[in-house]
């Protein structure tokens, strides 16, 4: 009796138990059928029933735990797609009542109405945008295209030997990294343009985007790697292979192809570094071509370049000077004048008589072939080299 009134002093115990009396009296009823009981018969269906109900508890609690490991996965997953959202969420049932707020939350914002409006910005912005971003790399690489055929024009108008003439090859690269990310703008940017809404969008499309805009900012612990990847990738003259082709003007086929200098002669060598001098200056300056009066900037200072070169590589560089539209400013020793003066108006004669001051006096070309015709101011060699040795008494000296 001590433990029935305990029992019935526990009001929340017994308000739990009071729900169950229904269930209890329809076990008691099916076990006793029509019998009318004795003492032992209900001793003996308490035990039934008992035994049953304790099977059941057992049941339940079990379904329990597996319910519960359930829905402690599933905030776990939860939390792993939004971390920033469930930052001060736990892994556990306790934490149940955070996880139905949020819920409460997202229902009264009514943020899945919105999924269909943030699929069509994202289609037009974050996709439109890499497409765009694609376009301008691909404007970029049509220039280069368009000015190494702007600069073989004026290079197919020298001879760069004896019937031979210099063209510039631009060929695709065979570097990976620039060929995957290639391929994956074009797959990125794939029907943007006449595609139906659905095929414009999609969560694939969305992470072929996202991958490549994480590595351009430069995911964690690949930081300098992928900075360095993305100055590869999206300088544009790293999509290209340069090199020039020797051809014959008769027939066009190719006499030789430089992709260095390696193995080649001292003038070989010249020629070809004045070749990609002279491209390399046409190519930063934009040079407009066919235009009388062009506001691009030609001007160039050559300080000494032919001092030990061959005549005639330095007469080859300064016709393909020329040709280019280039304005030189040529600092040479006297010895290399004879090479220059077809190509320059006027010169500029300096000297240091006695090693204290330094003189500069300015002639135009036809002066100063006509004071070196008409004076005896400067010693020449066989070929009519003036050497400097001499003093003149009008100023002009070595």
């Amino acid at each position: 009796m001590g433990r029935v009134g305990a029992i019935l002093s526990d009001t929340e115990a017994l308000g739990v138990a009071t729900e169950w009396f229904d269930v209890i009296d329809l076990a008691v009823a099916s076990e006793l059928g029509d019998l009318v009981p004795d003492a032992a018969d209900l001793a003996t269906v308490h035990r039934t029933v008992n035994t049953a109900l304790v099977s059941q508890l057992n049941t339940i609690t079990k379904e329990e735990s597996l319910l519960g490991q359930r829905i402690v996965r599933s905030m776990a997953a939860f939390r792993g797609k939004y971390p920033h959202e469930t930052a001060e969420f736990d892994d556990s049932l306790a934490s149940a009542r955070e996880y139905r707020q949020l819920h409460q939350q997202v229902a009264n914002d009514d943020l899945p109405r919105f999924e269909r409006e943030f699929k069509d910005y994202l289609n037009q912005n974050a996709i439109r945008d890499i497409a765009g971003f694609s376009a301008q790399l691909n404007k970029h690489e049509k220039q280069i295209q368009d000015r190494i055929e702007t600069i073989n024009d004026s290079l197919a108008g020298i001879d760069y030997n004896e019937g031979r003439y210099i063209r510039l090859m631009a060929n695709q690269t065979t570097n990976t990294e620039v060929r995957e990310f290639r391929a994956d703008l074009r797959t990125c940017t794939d029907n943007i343009i006449g595609g139906s809404a659905s095929d414009q969008y999609s969560e694939e499309k969305f992470l072929q985007v996202k991958r490549i805009i994480d590595r351009f900012k430069g995911r964690e612990g690949n930081t300098e790697q992928d900075r360095n990847w993305t100055r590869r990738v999206t300088d544009v003259r790293q999509w290209f292979l340069f090199s020039a082709s020797e051809r014959w003007r008769a027939d066009e086929v190719e006499y030789e192809n430089y992709s260095d200098s390696a193995g080649k002669s001292g003038g070989q060598k010249e020629k070809l570094a004045y070749t990609i001098l002279a491209a390399s200056l046409a190519y930063q300056f934009k040079l407009d071509w066919g235009v009388e009066r062009s506001r691009a900037f030609r001007f160039v200072v050559i300080d000494e370049a032919f001092s030990r070169g061959s005549e005639e590589s330095t007469r080859y560089a300064l016709r393909l000077f020329t040709r280019l539209g280039l304005q030189l400013l040529i600092v040479t020793p006297l010895q290399k004048i004879h090479v220059i003066e077809p190509h320059v108006a006027s010169v500029g004669y300096v000297d240091n008589p006695d090693g204290n001051y330094s003189r500069l006096q300015c002639l135009s070309i036809t002066e100063y072939q006509r004071r070196r015709r008409d004076r005896t101011s400067f010693v020449y060699d066989a070929r009519g080299v003036p050497t400097g040795s001499e003093v003149v008494n009008d100023g002009l000296g070595t």
